[in-house]
């Protein structure tokens, strides 16, 4: 399996679709469907039925899973594409646009 290039923890912005220019912190990445969860981004509205953690139940606001190609990495406030690169005998993430090395 190749090594992804958006990790959860890691700055994004949207750069595609109904959320485009918005920026949030990646929550869940779906390497299978190559789907990703980011804060704040693609909200739905999801109806719950009343349960003994939610009591009264009702409409509630969720982030919905959105495409990988739709999300680019943030470093320093500017969008970068993602390469990779050895540094001594470990594989690290750099940024294509700065070349600083991400983590």
């Amino acid at each position: 399996m190749a090594t992804s290039k958006i990790k959860t923890g890691d700055m994004v912005r949207v750069i595609a679709g109904a959320d485009k220019d918005n920026e949030g912190k990646v929550i869940v990445v779906d390497h299978k469907n190559n789907k990703v969860v980011v804060e704040g981004v693609n909200l739905v509205k999801k109806h719950t039925k009343p349960s003994m953690a939610n009591q009264a139940g009702g409409i509630v606001e969720q982030e919905a899973p959105i495409d990988l190609s739709n999300v680019m990495l943030l470093v320093g406030g500017k969008t970068t594409r993602v390469g990779f690169k050895m540094d001594g005998d470990k594989k690290v993430r750099y940024a294509k646009a700065t070349g600083d090395v991400i983590d």
